[in-house]
């Protein structure tokens, strides 16, 4: 018999649903599987066993009055140490913030519980949830399940390994320049980048308004190990706020292209294992009777270098000042990696970039019409080893040449999904992304099931030492 904690989101609110087990039972299971993982992994960095218990005998309660239940009732799910949750630190990481207790939950707590679903704890991220690695001087570090030496991912780093050894079936995570799609690729996981303006976002304890690209390019999401469970995850969050201006109500489910699907399909130049592991995707796809063509994508380049320029410039401006002084030793050599690579933009050329990113944008949008979805890389590499983003301006450069596939598209404000394809020998983990017009997410999910029913890279593992 499957234990409880390794069922997926879907199968445990049945259980629960049905009475096959309680959600006392089910929460139990999770925090004994931290408890046996946490020394490994060090993912989730703050839990309150109590109050996890607590709202699990709510659940037991609501289902015994027969109660109308929520899609994901009684289920374990994480949430990140950078986002609003009523009584707990918003510490982002950061040493200086460790006192910083939210009032409210955010929007995307409050819909998750909603549903139903009970938080287990906080998982960690690097400071200000500002790298592709995920070490703090607060929290410390997380370590991928998979294989210690490789990143974990970043900045959802402790939501992806939390997913991946089962301490939640579902994992909050959010996405600024590839932090829900890199660290699931990194751990073997599933991720989705909903397309900007899906799922509502807002943190009280932040003392001003988020700078405008960060407005646009950040949205919230969820990690899990099933297709499945990411569909249900993001069902879960994308209720309307009113405290999110930017929320549009738009439907999760809209009319298909006809079929056969097209598919456009490009390795962008990506090393050899991952454009191997996007050849076999693009196999799996093609056998499914979509219609796989190998072709250019529109103006990749310029616009991964206008993600770099506006984020760096608003950078230099808004984070810098911070980072210097609350941050930590290894932000602060990260951002000094980035930031000699990528000049800053006067304010003209800043304008103008806004502007320019509305006309890459369209022809995304037209691009995207002819075609149902692009198969591309996550990264053009596979998953870093640790601290890469240390070694100085170099490494940064490097870092930033293999991350494009996931930034060009928060720049675009269109959904991503990362699915996993492969493990290689070495516990390298290897995956593909699809990308889709804004809000089809449908289709992104409906592909990602295709390949994930070939891959079968869907259960909990245990942590490699």
């Amino acid at each position: 018999m499957t234990e409880l904690w390794a069922l997926s989101a879907a199968e445990q609110a049945r259980a629960i649903r049905t009475r096959a087990a309680s959600a006392r039972e089910v929460v139990s299971a999770v925090l004994a599987r931290h408890e046996a993982t946490h020394p490994a992994i060090n993912a989730l960095v703050e839990m309150r066993a109590d109050e996890a218990l607590q709202a699990a005998d709510a659940a037991d309660r609501a289902v015994a009055r027969g109660e109308a239940l929520g899609p994901l009732h009684g289920v374990p799910v994480t949430l990140k140490v950078n986002i609003d949750q009523q009584g707990y630190a918003t510490t982002n990481g950061v040493v200086a913030f460790k006192d910083q207790v939210a009032a409210v939950d955010s929007p995307v707590v409050a819909n998750l519980r909603r549903a139903g679903a009970i938080p287990m704890g906080r998982t960690n991220t690097p400071a200000f949830s500002y790298r592709f690695f995920t070490d703090n001087a607060l929290h410390g570090r997380t370590l991928n399940p998979r294989n210690p030496r490789l990143t974990p991912g970043g900045s959802s780093g402790g939501a992806s390994a939390s997913v991946a050894v089962g301490v939640a079936s579902i994992a909050h995570g959010n996405d600024l320049g590839g932090s829900i799609r890199y660290p699931a690729y990194a751990v073997g996981v599933a991720g989705i980048r909903p397309s900007f303006g899906r799922v509502p976002a807002f943190n009280g304890t932040a003392p001003d308004e988020r700078p405008i690209t960060l407005q646009m390019m950040s949205v919230q999401g969820p990690l899990a190990r099933t297709v499945g469970d990411l569909r249900l995850g993001l069902a879960a969050m994308a209720q309307p706020d009113p405290r999110d201006p930017w929320y549009a109500p738009a439907p999760l489910e809209l009319p298909l292209p006809p079929r056969p699907w097209r598919i456009a399909f490009s390795t962008l130049g990506a090393d050899e294992p991952v454009a191997a592991a996007l050849r076999q995707a693009a196999g799996w796809l093609a056998e499914a009777g979509c219609a796989v063509e190998e072709v250019g994508m529109p103006r990749f380049e310029e616009a991964a270098e206008l993600w770099r320029g506006l984020l760096m410039t608003e950078g230099e401006r808004v984070m810098s000042p911070v980072i210097e002084k609350y941050g930590d030793a290894q932000i602060k050599a990260a951002y000094a990696g980035w930031a000699a690579n990528v000049p800053t933009l006067e304010p003209a050329a800043f304008a103008a970039g806004l502007a320019r990113r509305t006309a890459i944008w369209r022809d995304w949008s037209v691009f995207l019409s002819a075609y149902a979805a692009a198969l591309l890389p996550v990264s053009l590499e596979p998953p870093f080893p640790q601290d890469l983003d240390q070694k100085g301006a170099e490494a940064g450069a490097r870092i930033l040449r293999a991350q494009a596939p996931l930034y060009v598209f928060n720049l675009l404000g269109l959904p991503g999904l990362s699915v996993p394809t492969a493990t290689m020998a070495d516990g390298i983990p290897l995956g593909v992304q699809i990308v889709a017009a804004r809000f089809r997410e449908d289709i992104c999910l409906a592909l990602g099931e295709i390949i994930e029913a070939r891959a079968g890279v869907t259960g909990a593992i245990d942590p490699v030492s």
